[in-house]
């Protein structure tokens, strides 16, 4: 990686408290305006998505600044073996500048050395992620649709 001063690596549980804050700083803002004031549930969340057998967690670092985090998790498919991204974001102040783009980059190279053979995501389709992943190269599956419940 050659970009300014990034570099990319694959984290794990022992970056749990820096992984809360950048996800706290981006997805309690526009357009996300998640809620995550309950620090337990925000907890057990990253916990759920770092800290399994199956995770695969990379971040992007400016400096020694964590700009960038990807979580999800590795699943095996009759099509072979893919990355599911859970979650993907880039530091607010530090968007439209060809970062998350790089990242991606760094994410697809680790996942081919890795014998992955797919990457997939979801995002709503009303915010710019949308089009960042289209961008990205990524293709929306028209024949899927996502389903939820409230119980």
């Amino acid at each position: 990686m050659n970009e300014r001063q990034y570099f990319f690596k694959r984290l794990d549980e022992n970056s749990a408290d820096v992984i809360r804050e950048l996800f706290i700083g981006v997805f309690t803002k526009e357009p996300w305006n998640d809620d995550w004031s309950d620090e337990n549930q925000l907890k057990l969340y990253i916990h759920d998505l770092i800290g399994q057998n199956n995770s695969l967690t990379f971040g992007l670092y400016d400096g020694s600044e964590l700009v960038g985090v990807s979580m999800g998790h590795i699943k095996h498919w009759y099509t072979g073996t893919e990355y599911f991204i859970d979650e993907l974001c880039i530091n607010t102040s530090k968007q439209g500048r060809g970062i998350g783009k790089l990242f991606v980059c760094e994410i697809e190279k680790t996942c081919k050395k890795l014998g992955l053979t797919h990457i997939f995501l979801l995002t709503d389709n009303n915010v710019p992620a949308y089009e960042f992943y289209k961008k990205c190269g990524f293709y929306e599956l028209k024949s899927n649709s996502a389903f939820a419940k409230k119980l």
